[in-house]
């Protein structure tokens, strides 16, 4: 029940941000991205609290700001380049060596470098990250943690 609650907060805060300007669909997929990213954090760093809804809340609220303003200059191929340097840090860099990107096309560039390695209680591996993009001169970064599934594909899991 709380979960749908949170879900429910959570759109109810990505239709506010969507609503506060005139935003295109890049604006509108880069606002609920960072919504859910958001909502996320605000989830686990609320976790155990009695304000862990209002850290949620805010969580999307911000989440969803940030999302938005990257979104808006984020083109398709910038949003495969971070991807695909995320899926690389993560598969073959060393801890503590960055998986660089850039476009030559829109001028907006990133890194993605793993911070650390250990075993998941299921024994799977797992990496904790930090995950760089620059767009018009400004720098945004993001952390999370990622495991590798059975299929071999990574998930992320905060």
């Amino acid at each position: 029940m709380m979960h749908l609650r949170l879900l429910a907060v959570g759109f109810f805060a990505v239709s506010l941000i969507a609503g506060c300007a005139e935003t295109g669909p890049k604006q509108q997929a880069g606002a609920a991205a960072g919504a859910v990213t958001g909502a996320a954090l605000g989830w686990g760093l609320g976790k155990g609290h009695r304000d862990q809804t209002a850290a949620v809340v805010l969580g999307t609220f911000l989440g969803g700001i940030l999302g938005q303003q990257i979104g808006k200059q984020l083109d398709a191929a910038d949003r495969v380049m971070a991807h695909n340097s995320v899926g690389y840090a993560l598969e073959r860099n060393p801890t503590g060596i960055s998986a660089n990107w850039r476009n030559p096309d829109s001028g907006n560039y990133g890194y993605t470098v793993p911070v650390s390695t250990y075993e998941s209680a299921a024994g799977a591996p797992c990496r904790e990250y930090s995950t760089t993009v620059i767009v018009g001169g400004q720098k945004e970064s993001a952390y999370g943690t990622a495991c590798r599934q059975p299929d071999g594909t990574w998930k992320v899991v905060n």
